[in-house]
Order: C-alpha cells, then structure tokens, then sequence
C-alpha cells in the first residue's frame, strides 16, 4: 500500500514534473481498482430552485429571493417528469441541488422526498451543505434533527457541493453568507455518523494559494479518518464566464493544472476510493486523460446540468459516447449506482447483476458496447 504523505510532501508534488505525478496517481488508482474498471453513472442533476440568499460571486445560476422574472421553484410535478424521463434512461439516482431558498419549510423538502419515494425507485441524492444548513436556519433545527428528518423522509446520500476551497480565507473573500468550513465538515461529519453516504468536492482555481488548497485536502482527508463517509472525491476548476468573480480572475484553469490536481488528490486523499475525472468542465478530450491522472470514475452523461453552463461551460454526451471515451482508453466502462455499486453489463435492457466495486471481472464483463 501507498504511504501517507504529508502536506509538505504535498505542496512539493504540485511542484514536480506533471508526468512523474501522474505515473504516482495512476500507480495507486491500479492498487485500488485493479480491475480495470472505469465508473460512470446516469442519474440527473434537477436544480429545483435557484433562489438563494448566498449572493456567491462565483456563481452565475442564482437569482436573489424575490425575482419574479427569472428565479423559480420548480412544481413537484415537473421534477416528477424529470425522474420519469432520467428512468427511462436507465437512470439510478436523482440529484437534487438548488439556492439557499428562505422561503422554503422544511415541510416541502419531507414531502417532496417522500412522494419521490412512493412513486420511483430511484436513489435520491440530495441537498449541499450549504442547503442543509440554510435549511435547519429556517426551521430552527440542528444539523443532526433536520439530517433524521430528511433521511426518515427519503433521503439516501448527499453530494457534496458547495465545500469550494475548504478554508474560511477563501470562502470570506468568494462567499461571505454561505456556510462556513467548519459548517460544511459538520454536515457531512453528521450524516456519515448517521448512516448517510456522501461525496467530498473542490472548485479550486478562484485565486486561491496552493497552501489554501492543501488546507482542503487535509481536512477532507482528516474527516474521511474519522467515519470513512466520503464515496469519492471530485474536483473541478472555477468557471469564470457571466461570474462577478470573474472579472477579477478570469484566466480559465489549463488542463496541466487541472491535471496536477486531480492527480495530488488521488495521491493525497489515500483513505477515498474513487476520485472522479471532471470532463463535465475540463471536457471530453481532458476528461479522458484524466483516466491516467488517478480517476477511476467520469461521473455522470449529465442528461441535465445548469450551474456550469450558466458559467458558460456547456460540454455534453451520451452513455454511449462516454463508454467509447473509457474504452478507447483501454479500460472497461461499467455503469455504476451512486453509491459505487457496479452493474456488470450497463447498456440498457442488459443484465442487472451487481458487483462490489474492486471485484475481479468475468470475460464476459469484460465486453465493451462501445
């Protein structure tokens, strides 16, 4: 096994050569996921409000409370007709993501959840940090009550969106009325205690300092320690297109500094096993490259997506598209639920057998439809 690797070791790898780096990263991707295996899933991304009180300068989605012209709550029933057409896909999961919403109860977040539940199957992976705690603020709960609420509500596992950079330094300068660090570990520090799965982020490349972003790694690191919640880790660079903050840094992030991230990551964060290629940001080309960087996992065919692209980022594909991409890399594409189980052959119609994720393949898994 690998050794751990201290934050100076750390900060040093980011000052090496690119390709000894990725030789590391892709070295202990091979010790976790012998297999051969690449992960991808097909769930949807339903941004359900885009009211929110956070006023991020790095975001271009939002809408402040009050906008009659452009800010919404979708009506459960066009979010009903999302999870229609996502299982019709072949989709597994729904995530629900959307603003800092005051004027949402957590009533509506209990019945929505519920009645998703009692018309699909589908695992419902739901609500930021940030939301969960502008949530529990308007219904004067703890973490912990509106957490078992949510969960005896239907709520399977959490993304984890809105961590940014994970130092108060940062989030001070970038989003000054969003949950503090501190706020966000608790979160997750809390579901993981209750059961709950959930995945661990980065948006790095909005003026941070590289010491900042080790700050992140550790204390993601230093939580997955304590209960090992996190399923994965991603990471993805500031899109700076139609941002207030990107006026002030708006020099897009290369894919050799993208690169270098993904693979510190995986070499950093040794206690999380799968680390997702962002092509979502970074696009199909770099996204594919990334397979050798230390990602196991491309994500989702993001069958809907619209907080990136209202940054101006809107790079698309289909499952086949991206089972070709995991494939013409020489790996085996396999399509996966949220929470990393394995389907032995993904394409639709074909069978459902599941595997744990690290499980040798069969030859007949091993058949590419790409």
């Amino acid at each position: 096994m690998s050794q751990r690797i201290s934050r100076q070791e750390a900060l040093d790898l980011f000052k090496a050569d690119l390709h000894e780096i990725g030789l590391r990263a892709d070295a202990i991707r091979k010790e976790k996921h012998p297999d051969n295996v690449v992960s991808y899933i097909i769930d949807r991304n339903i941004n359900y409000t885009n009211l929110c009180n956070a006023y991020c300068t790095f975001c271009a989605f939002y809408r402040p409370p009050g906008d009659t012209e452009e800010g919404y709550t979708l009506p459960n029933e066009v979010i009903f007709k999302k999870i229609e057409e996502t299982i019709e896909l072949g989709g597994t999961g729904i995530l629900l993501q959307g603003g800092d919403n005051p004027d949402l109860p957590i009533e509506y977040y209990e019945n929505l959840l519920r009645e998703m539940k009692r018309r699909y199957k589908i695992h419902a992976h739901c609500f930021s940090a940030p939301e969960l705690v502008n949530l529990a603020n308007v219904a004067n709960l703890s973490i912990e009550d509106t957490l078992k609420r949510l969960r005896d509500a239907g709520l399977d596992s959490i993304p984890g969106g809105g961590a940014e950079i994970l130092d108060d330094a940062v989030r001070k300068r970038i989003s000054p009325l969003k949950c503090t660090t501190e706020e966000w570990l608790n979160v997750h520090r809390t579901a993981h205690r209750l059961g709950l799965r959930t995945t661990a982020t980065m948006m790095f490349g909005c003026g941070e300092t590289l010491e900042h972003r080790l700050n992140h790694f550790e204390r993601i690191r230093n939580l997955q320690d304590e209960y090992g919640g996190f399923t994965a880790f991603i990471s993805w660079p500031f899109q700076p297109d139609n941002t207030p903050l990107g006026k002030k840094h708006s020099r897009k992030t290369t894919a050799v500094e993208y690169l270098m991230n993904q693979a510190v990551s995986r070499i950093f964060l040794d206690n999380i096993d799968n680390i997702q290629s962002s092509w979502v940001t970074m696009g199909l080309g770099t996204g594919q490259v990334g397979l050798y960087f230390g990602a196991n996992d491309v994500g989702s065919i993001m069958i809907e997506e619209n907080v990136v692209s209202a940054a101006g980022t809107t790079y698309r594909t289909t499952e086949r598209e991206l089972r070709h991409m995991i494939s013409a890399a020489g790996f085996i594409p396999m399509q996966r639920t949220t929470l990393y189980t394995m389907k032995a052959d993904s394409l639709h119609g074909v069978g459902q057998i599941l595997i744990p994720v690290g499980a040798s393949s069969t030859p007949a898994e091993q058949i590419v439809n790409a």
